[in-house]
């Protein structure tokens, strides 16, 4: 048998949309319009540990709120260009 590039199958009417975020200033590709406080601190690529505590703060996002301060547990409609600056601290 040969060895052949397959093309993947595309539905008719159907696009795979991907957004360009920004985190921590680099550059990020999401495929969903919406975000979550953790997805966010995944791409931000910082570490954590025990005693880390995230701050998530975004501008420029879609929706009603376009800026201000996501939490754990929350979700972000975002679109092409959405600002997300995630820090770590340690608890003591």
């Amino acid at each position: 048998m040969n060895d052949v590039n397959v093309v993947p199958h595309e539905v008719p009417g159907h696009r795979h949309e991907h957004l360009v975020i920004i985190v921590n200033g680099r550059e990020k590709i999401v495929m969903s319009k919406e975000v979550s406080f953790a997805e966010v601190v995944q791409l931000s690529g910082l570490t954590s540990g025990p005693n880390t505590v995230f701050t998530v703060t975004y501008r420029h996002a879609a929706g009603h709120k376009h800026s201000g301060t996501l939490t754990e547990g929350e979700t972000i409609k975002v679109k092409d260009g959405t600002i997300f600056n995630v820090t770590a601290t340690n608890k003591s």
